[in-house]
């Protein structure tokens, strides 16, 4: 009976490890060595143990390519690396197997305290961060038995991560932050689900403008449906998201429950698919209907200039020239039409948010609680006085609105109202009791005012009366923020022609429809945005201040400009 049977694990090897599979004494193994790890700085006091693999054919002359998994040693990959690297079906690869953190008690008496669930299932950029800037650089330390020095490449198309359950949904979080440190994700029965915000993976995926990652999944009916939500269907929902943005997207589906037997006969050939074309760069996906009809293909953010302070108050004159606010340096500068920077003010009094009117002048809110305007002398005219403003926004009439936030209950934020006369006395509150008002912007129409509350996720909507107070408040843009801050952190907005809001957040901009969904998010090249405009002769380039630099990145639709006419667009789809 041992030959039949013999014979019949012959015949199934190939199904599992590939039709050319050479025989297991023809492949060279590699290495793997066992360490820990316990200087954590992202994680503090954390203690694990991880493991290295190292293939024979490393060459140290040569920095290998990366595949990092959690929660260990599994799917047998040693084994399978030893045998797809012999056949040339991956590249050469290093191998590092992570087992989550555990803060140790103090005493016998104690519990320790087991990082797994926040470290693999919480959100945000700390993951990545973590194996990116101390475990493989603690890895680099390592040497092989025979004295090889092992050495990493630096390109995220060189790296792979993967991992099962928490462990999968943890992979696929480093590459979303990280796709500069991992472009190719293995995830078995991945738990996008509710444990720590990761069910909302399938909508920011249709959203986000696409990133460079190839992604494989694996599940089976069986997973588990407990209190967090449903593995099955929350996986499926996963692939139709990726699919629906267009990434490369691969999956397997079987009838297995919450473990790793599928994973591990499948794990041979996610590898083959998840390096195929290697060292060929992954594509980004084609991003929603939404997204198209923004961006050009092509087109991505460019560096307009940095070595600021802090950037804001971007906003386009009618030549389509851009003026930006350094705060801290007290400087106002121009971008030409050239894409040349010059000072405009060589003391802008700190000023932050900036709108030009119909009269061609520059209204300015300063750190003097002063609204002023300068005329083509640079001279600064005060309009108003008295109030701390942050933002302001200027209709076509010449009436003014400016946030005046504050963290002060006593005295909360303000939303003043400046008619067009200008007279200073005339200023006075038309709204008050928002979460730290921020950014503001009319609709094309100029019938609404729209003002970001920066500590929540929602951007106000008002009507606008003939004597400039206003009504019909209402909560109506619904904003994401990130799973690592308590609000969307909403600042400067802009609207085209065609009634888009665009808020700059901590997320990036996000772009809202006229009914208040948000529709799209479009990050910027550091990770950070205060305020936006559109800019340049057709008013089809956004320029986005970023902190201590200023990007720009022409787009397919149009700004619409406060200081024109007032713009119907058409009615949105409902």
């Amino acid at each position: 009976m041992r030959r039949p049977l013999f014979r019949l694990l012959s015949l199934l090897i190939p199904l599992v490890f590939g039709h050319s599979a050479a025989r297991a004494e023809d492949v060279p193994k590699g290495e793997v060595t066992q360490y820990t790890f316990d200087h954590s700085k992202v994680f503090p006091g954390t203690v694990r143990n991880y493991w290295i693999y190292v293939p024979k054919q490393y060459d140290p002359e040569k920095p290998a390519c990366l595949y990092v998994n959690q929660d260990g040693v599994a799917y047998k990959a040693p084994q399978v690396f030893d045998e797809l690297i012999q056949k040339k079906e991956i590249p050469v690869l290093i191998g590092v197997f992570v087992q989550p953190g555990v803060v140790k008690a103090t005493s016998d008496q104690a519990l320790d305290r087991y990082n797994r669930s926040f470290e693999y299932d919480g959100l945000g950029g700390d993951y990545a961060k973590f194996v990116l800037e101390e475990l493989i650089p603690e890895v680099e330390t390592k040497s092989t038995k025979d004295g090889r020095r092992i050495r990493i490449s630096r390109s995220g198309n060189d790296h792979a991560i993967g991992g099962g359950s928490s462990g999968a949904i943890c992979a696929f979080t480093a590459a979303w932050e990280r796709p500069d440190g991992f472009c190719r994700v293995f995830s078995s029965i991945g738990t996008f689900v509710g444990l720590r915000g990761g069910n909302v993976y399938p909508t920011l995926i249709r959203k986000f403008e696409p990133k460079p990652l190839r992604v494989f999944l694996q599940d089976g009916d069986q997973d588990q449906n407990i209190y967090g939500g449903d593995w099955w269907m929350a996986n499926q929902e996963m692939e139709r998201s990726l699919t629906f943005a267009g990434y490369e997207v691969n999956h397997i589906w079987g009838h297995g429950g919450h473990d790793g037997k599928q994973a591990t006969e499948i794990f041979p050939d996610a590898m083959r698919w998840l390096w195929k074309d290697w060292p060929t760069p992954v594509k980004a996906g084609q991003g929603s209907p939404q997204l198209q009809a923004i961006l050009i293909p092509g087109e991505e953010w460019t560096l307009v200039a940095d070595g600021y302070k802090f950037t804001e108050g971007p906003i386009a004159n009618a030549k389509g020239e851009v003026f930006f606010n350094d705060i801290p340096n007290s400087k106002t500068y121009k971008i030409g039409l050239d894409g040349k920077v010059s000072v405009f003010l060589e003391d802008s009094k700190k000023a932050n948010g900036q709108a030009f009117g119909a009269d061609g002048r520059l209204y300015a809110v300063t750190g003097e609680e002063q609204v002023v305007a300068y005329g083509a002398d640079n001279r600064a005219e005060v309009i108003a006085k008295g109030f701390k403003g942050n933002d302001l926004a200027v209709r076509h009439d010449g009436s003014i609105y400016v946030t005046n936030p504050s963290s002060n209950p006593a005295d909360p934020s303000k939303v003043w109202f400046i008619p067009r006369s200008g007279a200073s006395g005339d200023a006075r509150v038309v709204d008050t009791g928002l979460k730290f008002t921020n950014g503001i912007a009319f609709s094309p129409d100029q019938s609404l005012l729209y003002v970001a509350e920066s500590r929540s996720h929602w951007v106000y909507s008002y009507q606008i009366k003939d004597d400039g107070s206003l009504a019909n408040k209402q909560r109506y843009y619904h904003l994401h923020m990130p799973d690592t801050a308590d609000d969307s952190g909403a600042d400067g907005m802009r609207v085209d022609r065609e009634g888009r809001l665009y808020v700059a957040s901590r997320v990036g901009i996000q772009v809202c429809d006229q009914a208040g969904r948000v529709n799209c998010i479009i990050p910027t090249p550091n990770g950070r945005v205060a305020n936006l405009c559109f800019g340049g002769e057709r008013f089809d380039t956004l320029i986005a201040t970023c902190g201590d630099r200023v990007y720009k990145r022409k787009v397919k639709v149009q700004g619409a400009n406060a200081f024109e006419a007032p713009i119907k667009p058409t009615k949105p789809r409902l």
